[in-house]
């Protein structure tokens, strides 16, 4: 019976429940003693722990970031005048929910590029979409987008 349920789980794409059924059989004394609905419970809360893990590296990976970075990571050390509340606010994502764009500007060498992929990766775990360009590049797909045909042209001239 138990393989069976653990197939059909495994068909129905809930694979974290299936985990979670499989690690509860292995761990029998630990939870037969609990009833039906906090068992249940402890299954859905697995599955919705796998899929929201699956969303965030989705997300992560769809952006393209250039650097592994995090903004736990940032070194503040450095003296390029960086302020961890700022910074700390921009992870927050305020900026995202008010639909705002962030342009990060400074010197060559500075962090511009690790300091975005820290944030975006932020913003990723928050699940929020993402896509990291370089400024060159944003540029040239904005030429790209603008020279294809408006019916195929992800960006509409105005």
């Amino acid at each position: 019976m138990s393989t069976q349920t653990l197939t059909r789980l495994r068909e129905l794409k809930l694979s974290g429940m299936a985990a979670a059924l499989e690690q509860q059989q292995e761990q029998v004394s630990t939870f037969e003693a609990l009833p039906f609905i906090e068992r249940l419970g402890l299954l859905l809360d697995q599955e919705s722990l796998m899929r929201e893990n699956r969303k965030q590296t989705r997300l992560i990976n769809q952006a393209g970031f250039k650097l592994k970075a995090t903004v736990q990571e940032i070194d503040y050390s450095h003296p390029r005048n960086l302020k961890k509340a700022t910074v700390a606010r921009l992870a927050q994502g305020d900026w995202l929910e008010k639909k705002q764009n962030l342009l990060i500007t400074g010197p060559c060498g500075s962090g511009k590029t690790y300091l975005a992929c820290a944030i975006g990766h932020s913003a990723c775990l928050r699940e929020h979409s993402v896509r990291y360009f370089r400024l060159s590049r944003l540029m040239l797909e904005f030429t790209q987008a603008m020279s294809m045909p408006i019916e195929n042209s992800p960006i509409v001239p105005t």
